[in-house]
């Protein structure tokens, strides 16, 4: 005999939205009669698809396993007994919902502040609903929660963008398609709703769905197109456990790290993990780090989420490994900013301004330039943000900077990490981008380690005179060994290493624009500098 289920499920329960459009939604719910408080995801995966079939990879290396589970949401098998409501819904124009399907809309947090509001008055739920999820349910938690809607009382955005123009579509103001591309047709496109008008979908004939993808090409610059769906993020006033991941600094890292910054609530949290995209969240000790938080702020329980630190982050060594620490702020507020010199000259990085100025050149769009510190005399702990100051020119009207940290052995060789794909892939410590063209900064949102760029004016470039650019680089944390160097890589295109995150669009990247000569200038009056946030020596041994 098969064990019973331990709850009553509810398929494709209607909320009906402001609109009249029905959303469709499964309601897992604790058998016992009583109220209980609510974790949601709205999204456009497919509540009926189960995690194996969406996946099977990822399905393969998690800790959980079942029948209800599925991509990147909380398992109702865990989470029902230990007195929880889960609720799935598929958002306007996917799954079994019907209408017009136009993700990161002001149509699509509506339709979630409706869901949620639906689910505070129910007779089985206790007013509470809480958020749950990875990626893309992570980052309509942003949203939504800023429209604060009455019956939301705490929100947990796992691994998840904020800002779609510069955490996703355009990497310093460059068009990131591959993902996109890929993402829109074996995520999307084939779980778009195509039931016809009649009973069931009166008044709203699925009209042909937003194209993504298409949307980011036409849009190159940081127009309404992307401000409309941002996120006021000083509204966001309920409990907030913002938990990242250094690895998923292409697309999410970003969102987790400013979305803690910025957010309204005087009740927030932080945590950075590492590994790949998915395994984190479904292990026993994170279920139980995400139940502890919830428990606090949707069951009232004073016992639970006690001590736990504002900031908690996943130091990591130069051998694969690294433990957690607890710290009170972020960025840390002890870190020595620190600038290491570029010096075209000599191909290094030094803590002092070489006093001739220098250059070095490179074709685009394959060619590139490495600067290397001297080996690390002893252990030295990078965490936080970080930025490159540098004075560029080209020989064209614009020029691409694709840069990159990595952690170089005593033989030279580069040391790799697990990247967020969890299909084996390895990657460099953190990477980041500018469009030279791009350059100009919001002197009010700057900061010397985070440059803030508007990106909503071009200014092309005057060939041979040289200009100052400045390069955000996500966060990350890294202990160089002993013996190590740490090398800046300054290249015209991708690195050849297995990212999913490529910017080779042929409309975005074919302009004779990107093909030159490129030369970074170092030295003299011209102050090219790596701004890196170095942690006390005392500091190493994480605990």
């Amino acid at each position: 005999m098969p064990a019973p289920v331990p709850f009553t499920l509810d398929k494709d329960v209607v909320i009906e939205t402001r609109d009249g459009t029905p959303l469709r939604a499964d309601v897992f719910r604790p058998s016992e009669p009583g109220r209980y408080p609510v974790i949601m995801t709205h999204g456009p995966y497919g509540k009926d698809i189960h995690f194996e079939d969406f996946n099977a990879g990822a399905y393969s290396i998690v800790d959980e396993r079942g029948p209800y589970m599925n991509w990147e949401t909380a398992n109702p098998e865990w989470w029902v007994p230990r007195g929880y409501v889960v609720i799935r819904v598929d958002e306007r124009g996917t799954g079994h919902s019907p209408g017009q399907m136009d993700l990161f809309s002001r149509q699509e947090r509506e339709d979630y502040y409706d869901a949620i509001e639906w689910a505070g008055v129910q007779e089985w739920s206790n007013g509470k609903v809480g958020l749950l999820g990875i990626s893309y349910y992570a980052i309509g938690q942003w949203h939504v929660a800023s429209l604060q809607p009455p019956h939301l009382a705490a929100i947990v955005p796992w691994e998840g963008a904020v800002d779609i123009y510069r955490d996703w579509s355009h990497h310093g103001g460059i068009l990131s398609n591959e993902f996109t591309d890929a993402w829109w047709v074996r995520q999307i496109t084939g779980n778009q709703n195509a039931l016809p008008a009649g009973a069931d979908n009166p008044g709203h004939v699925v009209a042909k769905n937003v194209d993504l993808p298409q949307r980011f090409r036409d849009h190159p610059l940081l127009d309404e197109t992307y401000t409309a769906a941002d996120a006021d993020l000083s509204k966001i006033q309920v409990p907030v456990l913002s938990a990242g991941n250094w690895t998923s600094f292409q697309l999410h890292l970003r969102g987790n790290t400013e979305g803690f910054t910025a957010v309204g609530s005087a009740h927030k949290w932080l945590e950075i993990h590492s590994g790949n995209h998915f395994t984190p969240f479904y292990t026993e000790e994170s279920r139980k780090y995400q139940k502890s938080f919830l428990d606090r702020w949707l069951k009232d329980d004073a016992s639970a989420w006690r001590d736990e630190p504002p900031v908690k982050l996943f130091i990591r060594d130069s051998y694969g490994g690294g433990r957690f620490r607890a710290e009170n702020e972020w960025p840390i507020a002890r870190t020595r900013w620190t600038k290491f010199y570029l010096d075209g000259a000599t191909g290094s990085l030094g803590t002092e301004q070489p006093d001739r100025r220098s250059e070095v050149s490179y074709r685009a769009p394959e060619g590139g330039t490495v600067f290397l510190t001297a080996p690390f005399p002893e252990d030295i702990e990078v965490t936080g943000p970080s930025a490159l100051h540098v004075w560029v020119e080209a020989d064209t009207r614009d020029m691409d900077l694709f840069v990159t940290l990595i952690n170089v052995d005593p033989e030279g060789k580069e040391v790799t990490f697990e990247d967020a794909s969890g299909v084996g892939n390895r990657g460099p410590v953190v990477k980041g981008w500018l469009r030279v063209s791009h350059r100009a900064l919001d002197e009010e949102k700057s900061l010397p380690y985070r440059p803030y760029h508007p990106h909503t004016e071009r200014l092309p470039l005057e060939p041979g005179t040289p200009v100052p650019a400045s390069v955000e680089i996500l966060p990350t944390s890294m202990v160089f060994a002993k013996g190590h160097r740490l090398g800046l890589v300054v290249q015209a295109a991708d690195r050849s290493d297995p990212s999913r995150f490529r910017h080779n669009d042929e409309q975005d990247r074919s302009e004779t624009a990107f093909r030159g000569i490129n030369t970074v200038h170092s030295g003299g009056e011209l102050d090219s500098h790596l701004l890196l946030p170095v942690i006390p020596a005392a500091d190493h041994q994480a605990t």
